[in-house]
């Protein structure tokens, strides 16, 4: 582990951690803390630490925070966190944080969704968050064959008229369902999966995004922790963790190539980050970061132990050697393939058999397919 959080934190925030400007009035750290290792299934979790560690991360500029409705519990620890930083720092330190959450609306409720239902969940995330308007809100639809994603989006806009909500997003979607959602509202931002083993939302999704001046936020950008040193040179192993993000991500790597070309990539990455005196997941977060098609990338940390290992990406400078090495393992990779979030929808294949969908209501009926993970 590399040198002391403090410390660590401090020699980053010295050159400060970019922003980027969504919308006037809404700039976000290019890093965003990730909120989903903060539900269930991912094991015992000290929630009085993680909430201490979120000053952390403010105080290292790290200053936008990403959760949902259906992510147990993890608007209530933000909005612990936004009191505990009031304590800690002072009202002023709530001016530059930015809280990301989400609309889910449970897949079985989708056919009968209504206006009420709608406001009920923002009025419920202002209330745990301890918020008078949501600053950004990402809407989710599971199953475009059940009509009124667009009749949702209406609903949200109407929520916003009210002043519950500043700006509006989208999780999940495709291409041409964003364009569909982009001709009816002013849709902000697109929270999507994109790293170096997932590049399905680059190309079309990425170029009709940039024309509607939607911001792509980058999730999975270190693959729930594959993209890490902790993982090179060992074993496959196989798919079953406790780790429901670990199970996500195990299915990514076998799309992208399978185990053996995936160590292939942690060689290439470890050879670029000892050039640069970084660790691996430095690097990628760095090559993501570094795509023109990517705003701010979302990194999933329970704590604030590894903080300057992922702030150490800013100070790094990658080299058209070290992208040649990296894009030499990523030109044999096979997939994933399809549009943003199609094979996670299918809920008859391996990943969407994986996925629970009506987290709303605490449940996980849908035909018995689904048997763990979320949506990010």
């Amino acid at each position: 582990m590399g040198g002391d959080l403090e410390n660590g934190a401090r020699s980053v925030r010295m050159t400060e951690v970019p922003r980027v400007t969504v919308r006037p009035a809404h700039s976000v750290s290019r890093i965003i803390k990730g909120g989903w290792q903060l539900a269930g299934d991912h094991g015992a979790l000290n929630a009085d630490q993680a909430i201490a560690d979120m000053v952390r991360f403010v105080d290292a500029g790290v200053t936008t925070f990403d959760c949902a409705d259906i992510y147990a519990g993890v608007e209530e620890k933000i909005g612990r966190f936004r009191s505990e930083l009031v304590r800690a720092r002072g009202r002023f330190a709530l001016d530059s944080v930015k809280i990301h959450t989400k609309c889910v609306p449970d897949r079985d409720s989708l056919a009968r969704l209504t206006f009420r239902d709608v406001e009920t969940g923002i009025d419920r995330s202002l209330l745990r968050l301890g918020l008078d308007r949501l600053d950004l809100v990402q809407f989710h639809w599971w199953d475009y064959a059940v009509p009124g994603h667009l009749e949702a989006m209406g609903h949200l806009g109407t929520v916003r008229d009210k002043g519950k909500i500043n700006l509006i997003g989208v999780t999940n979607f495709d291409a041409e369902h964003l364009a569909e959602l982009c001709d009816t509202a002013d849709i902000a931002s697109a929270q999507v999966q994109f790293s170096l083993l997932d590049r399905r939302a680059a190309g079309d999704f990425a170029a009709r995004a940039r024309r509607r001046g939607v911001s792509i936020f980058a999730y999975g950008v270190l693959a729930g922790g594959f993209l890490t040193d902790a993982w090179l040179g060992r074993p496959d192993p196989g798919f079953e963790f406790e780790n429901r993000s670990l199970v996500k991500y195990r299915l990514i790597i076998e799309e992208f190539g399978g185990w053996a070309l995936f160590q292939e990539l942690l060689s290439a990455l470890r050879a670029v980050a000892d050039r640069h005196g970084a660790d691996i997941s430095a690097i990628a977060l760095r090559a993501t970061l570094d795509s023109p098609d990517v705003a701010a990338a979302i990194v999933g940390a329970r704590y604030a132990d590894r903080l300057p290992q992922t702030l150490r990406a800013f100070g790094i400078e990658l080299t058209d050697r070290d992208r040649r090495e990296i894009e030499a393992v990523r030109d044999r990779s096979t997939g994933p393939q399809g549009p943003v979030y199609g094979l996670e929808r299918d809920v008859t294949g391996q990943h969407g058999r994986i996925m629970k969908y009506n987290l709303n209501k605490g449940d996980n009926r849908l035909a018995g397919t689904a048997r763990q993970g979320q949506a990010a």
